[in-house]
């Protein structure tokens, strides 16, 4: 088996490419050891030292480093991938569900229609460019032109998430959709 890595724009994050896919559908974030419990793999990576979040992909894992160096963390984290998809164990245990990107949104009924193509925009041009640097983002809800979103992920906590936030996302919405004024992270 053979893993290849990337960096991301967040220095304390580096994402993991198995060679295969890791979930067929939506992401999973565990920020905490305690939240990992829901993936042996995720678990399996927390017991690193200095692994401080997880993040499956569809065909990604984002690992956030509290500390170290990279050059000292990164065999012990390609031995614990590896060897997790060497024992053939399940990526999710039990009951656990990738996120769903439709749970607890907010939005006035009148707005549907303005929803769909700021859904629509972030689904086709802003969630794939995200995903390329290790995370995700999902729409929160829309109210009085300001669009919250949430930022998953290697995103989490990067140096450059205000930067694509407030001048790449919110210029494309804006361009699109006039009625946006502002994006906001919540």
């Amino acid at each position: 088996m053979f893993i290849q890595t990337e960096a991301t724009p967040n220095p304390a994050t580096l994402k993991f490419l198995p060679g295969r896919p890791v979930l067929a559908a939506g992401t999973l974030d565990m920020p905490t050891k305690e939240a990992a419990a829901q993936s042996p793999l995720a678990a399996r990576l927390f017991d690193v030292p200095n692994v401080g979040a997880v993040f499956f992909g569809s065909d990604f894992i984002s690992v956030t480093k509290t500390g170290g160096e990279w050059q000292q963390l990164k065999p012990a984290i390609l031995g614990a991938i590896m060897e997790h998809y060497m024992s053939g164990a399940p990526l999710l245990a039990g009951d656990a569900k990738p996120s769903d990107a439709a749970v607890d949104e907010f939005f006035d009924a009148k707005d549907a229609e303005t929803v769909a193509t700021i859904k629509d925009l972030i689904e086709t041009r802003v969630r794939p460019a995200v995903a390329g640097d290790g995370g995700d983002i999902t729409f929160r809800g829309y109210k009085e032109g300001i669009v919250y979103l949430n930022m998953k992920g290697a995103c989490s906590g990067c140096p450059s998430s205000t930067a694509t936030l407030k001048h790449g996302i919110q210029n494309l919405l804006r361009h699109f959709v006039p009625e946006v004024v502002e994006v906001r992270l919540m």
